[in-house]
This record gives structure tokens, C-alpha cells and sequence, in this order.
């Protein structure tokens, strides 16, 4: 009996530490230069399949505190990632545009590219590999 109740403890305390085991890796993001704490910082982790739909693989939003914003997207496994940010001001949950379609409110991507219409997937791709990823973005 005694060894019975080992036995079972080896086995639940075994699969116990391998479902703890971390599947992917931590992206946390920094996003700078907001120029107000109005509203929230919302920001989409995208895969090429998701870039530009309404839902990311994984969404988060933050308020702004000092110029800035950072969060962490946790367990993301690798692959090919673009990271878009929105300063959503007026808490709508959405981008608002001028009659012209010009953006009214910052927003920015993974990358940092100079941007002369719509942002692409592989305007901020980046990879997630073996280890934890840092990205800044600049509103």
C-alpha cells in the first residue's frame, strides 16, 4: 500500500511540472512619445492570417502613465509577428479618421516604419524564436 501511494505521487507530482512548462515566450512592448493620458493604449499581437481584422491572436489595452505604455504578451509561441497600436483617445474602440481619411488619433506599429498609406504585415513583422522579444513603438 505504501508503495501504491508513492507510485501515485510520483506520477501527480510529475505531470503536475510538465504542465507548467511554458509552451512560447514573453513580447513585452513599449510604446513612447503619447502625447496625452486621455483614453487607452489598445494593442493587437498579429499573425499574417489576422493583420489588419479587428482581432488579434492575442489584444490588450493599457492606460497611458508618463508618456507611455508597456505590456507583456505572454506564452506566444513562435513565428512571425507585427505588433499594431492605436492611442484610442476617445475610448470608441476604434481608429477615427478626418473627412479626408487622415488618422485623428496616434498610432503606430512594430518596426517604427515610415509610412505613406496603410500599414502591411511586413512593414512590422518580426520573429519570436528561442527567447523573449523587446519592442518599442513610437506614436
Amino acid at each position: 500500500m505504501k508503495t501504491l501511494s508513492l507510485f501515485i505521487a510520483l506520477i501527480i507530482s510529475t505531470t503536475l511540472s510538465f504542465a507548467q512548462t511554458e509552451k512560447g515566450h514573453d513580447i513585452t512592448v513599449t510604446i513612447e512619445n503619447i502625447s496625452n493620458s486621455r483614453g487607452h493604449v489598445i494593442i493587437g499581437l498579429h499573425n499574417a492570417d489576422s493583420f489588419m481584422k479587428s482581432d488579434g491572436i492575442q489584444n490588450t489595452e493599457s492606460k497611458v502613465k508618463d508618456g507611455k505604455v508597456i505590456v507583456t504578451f505572454k506564452n506566444v509561441a513562435p513565428g512571425q509577428y507585427a505588433l499594431l497600436a492605436l492611442h484610442d483617445e476617445n475610448d470608441n474602440k476604434r481608429m477615427d479618421f478626418e473627412p479626408n481619411g487622415m488618422p485623428l488619433e496616434s498610432y503606430g506599429l512594430s518596426n517604427n516604419p515610415m509610412l505613406m498609406g496603410p500599414p502591411t504585415f511586413t512593414d512590422g513583422k518580426f520573429e519570436v524564436t528561442d527567447k523573449n522579444v523587446d519592442v518599442t513603438i513610437k506614436f
